[in-house]
């Protein structure tokens, strides 16, 4: 039976997600919204995909567990609570939540310093974690952020997701050649590892590399079919039923049987520093990544999604994980990916998955025992190529210079400085590029568009016309403190470069929608040094409020009248026609 809904299936699904805007209490609680419109034919598609997640998700839960430097079981309860506790307030149908490679590896070796080498503090740490991305969520809820994960540029993630998967692949790599590892950051790392390499267990080798060609053939040719949960058991099969588990194989071992205790983190925020950057970290790779993968879905199926809804739904899923012995999670491209072909229809299909999950905890997890850890490796070593787009990276590279090596910087601060410190460059450079982009705004010199009144940009369109005696200028941007110096800067170079003489500079403010009181007093200013040269000034184009602030630092009486009527052209018939240029000639 096909699993992919039908045109009148999304039409309805999407149509319920559209009715009449919920208010109240329905508007936070999403379930009281796709409940009402619940159809009983969806109740299957949800179940099946419920099971296939979970099929999914339990073998790459074990794997991103040992990344967090958890015991195996930790990521399987991150998608037992985590997709639970996510339905209740999450936005998206699709979504799927659980532990992901890169949040794991971020938590795995910031905590390594913070544990001390206690077991029972590190898992502590990862709750505590949890808790405060929980509380995170609910602040920026209630204060609106949701939008300033929008400053985090995607070129910024690209250099990011491929330095965090070398980094994350230089953790797997000793596990696939039998070998110990070691060594701090990823370039020591290579060099321990090169260092060991003499001693390979080559039957490790091999049934990793087998391991691994299983899985990448399955991605290519079974896309969103639980070919992990397949390599896994013929793995166990073979270690239980053959002498291989004779042979130098690390496994799995005892898994605690039963569902994970109700239990508040251990420690609170002053008993351990540096929480709170690890939290913060966290949530920004956690909610770019969720609410990019429940778009991309919801996109596919016409529906939509709420960005701050989003919050709601990843501090539930957190808050879940904090209170259930778990670490942080987030919604994930992959696992969504896996639901969403499966044929789920609602966030129904996560709480399927967690009940089957939770059965397997309480009767199968002695099946696991046997379980490589080059299993696991090789399981993680897949998942961690999707954060490569080498086709992005080639296109960035063919558009935009400038942005390919922003995004060079933030791959070779992971790599350099850590993930911790890897995302922080991230944000940095965000932050400089935007304050760059804001304080250095293009400004335009205009032509006459031939044939026409109209003006452009006259470095883009090198046939337009220049105006005899006159300079025409607009800045692509909003007149603010922080650039007005460089727009002042630009007009007085490109008058010192002229060598024809000028009477007229004509400003065009319709591309300025905002202009402070420092951006009024640079125009004033500039009057005056313009007068100062023989050179009069003039402004068109002004929006309603910028008219209003400019009046009222007195420009009008000095400049002339810039009411929303006049334009570039009239400011030009005026300037060729008009008496002052008359009793200039």
């Amino acid at each position: 039976m096909s699993t992919t809904p039908t045109a009148e299936e999304r039409g309805s699904a999407s149509g319920v997600a559209r009715a009449i805007p919920a208010r109240g209490w329905r508007a936070v609680f999403p379930p009281a919204q796709w409940l009402t419109g619940y159809q009983k034919q969806w109740l299957t598609h949800d179940a099946i995909a419920g099971v296939t997640l979970a099929a999914y998700g339990i073998p790459v839960s074990l794997a991103y567990a040992s990344l967090a430097g958890l015991p195996p079981q930790y990521g399987i309860y991150c998608y037992l609570v985590g997709g639970l506790f996510y339905a209740l307030f999450g936005s998206s149908r699709q979504l799927a939540i659980g532990p992901t490679s890169a949040i794991s590896m971020l938590v795995g070796v910031t905590i390594a310093g913070m544990a001390q080498g206690d077991a029972g503090r590190w898992a502590d740490i990862a709750a505590l974690t949890a808790a405060v991305i929980a509380a995170m969520c609910l602040l920026a809820w209630l204060f609106r952020l949701s939008s300033l994960v929008n400053f985090i540029s995607e070129t910024i993630l690209l250099g990011f997701k491929a330095g965090a998967a070398l980094t994350i692949a230089m953790t797997q790599l000793p596990k696939l050649f039998g070998v110990k590892g070691g060594g701090h950051g990823f370039f020591e790392s290579v060099a321990v590892l090169a260092g060991q390499l003499p001693d390979t267990n080559p039957v490790v080798l091999v049934f990793g590399l087998s391991a691994l060609a299983v899985l990448l053939l399955g991605e290519k040719f079974l896309p969103g079919r639980p070919v992990a949960l397949f390599v896994v058991v013929l793995s166990i099969l073979a270690l239980s039923l053959t002498p291989l588990g004779d042979l130098g194989f690390k496994v799995v071992g005892s898994l605690p049987q039963g569902l994970p205790e109700f239990r508040l983190p251990g420690l609170r925020l002053r008993d351990v520093d540096g929480v709170i950057p690890l939290a913060f970290a966290c949530l920004l790779l956690a909610y770019v990544e969720s609410v990019s993968a429940a778009r991309a879905l919801a996109q596919a199926h016409g529906d939509e999604i709420d960005p701050r809804q989003e919050l709601l739904g990843l501090g539930a899923a957190n808050l879940g994980a904090a209170l259930f012995q778990a670490y942080p999670v987030a919604g994930g491209l992959s696992q969504s990916s896996v639901n969403d072909k499966a044929g789920a229809r609602t966030p129904l299909a996560l709480v399927f998955a967690s009940l089957t999950i939770g059965l397997c905890l309480l009767y199968l997890t002695g099946m696991l025992y046997n379980l490589p850890n080059v299993v696991l490796a090789a399981i993680v070593l897949v998942a961690v190529k999707g954060l490569v787009n080498i086709g992005e990276l080639r296109h960035v590279w063919r558009v935009s210079r400038l942005e390919f090596g922003v995004s060079m910087s933030a791959f070779a601060g992971v790599l350099l400085l850590g993930i911790l410190k890897g995302v922080i460059v991230a944000v940095v450079v965000s932050m400089l590029l935007l304050i760059r982009r804001a304080a250095h705004p293009h400004v335009a010199f205009l032509g006459r568009i031939p044939g026409t009144r109209s003006y452009s940009d006259s470095e883009r369109n090198p046939d337009n016309a220049p105006v005899a005696g006159a300079l025409l200028f607009r800045v692509e941007s909003s007149l603010l403190y922080f650039n007005v110096e460089h727009v002042r800067e630009a007009l007085w170079q490109k008058i010192r470069a002229s060598n024809a003489a000028l009477d007229l500079v004509v400003c065009d403010l319709s591309t300025s929608p905002v202009v402070d009181l420092a951006g009024a007093r640079m125009l004033a200013k500039l009057h005056q040094e313009l007068q100062a040269a023989g050179i009069r000034l003039r402004l068109v184009g002004a929006h309603a409020a910028v008219r209003d602030i400019l009046r009222a630092e007195g420009l009008e009486e000095s400049v002339g009248y810039f009411g929303r009527r006049i334009t570039v052209a009239d400011a030009i018939d005026e300037f060729d026609g008009g008496p002052t240029k008359a009793s200039r000639a």
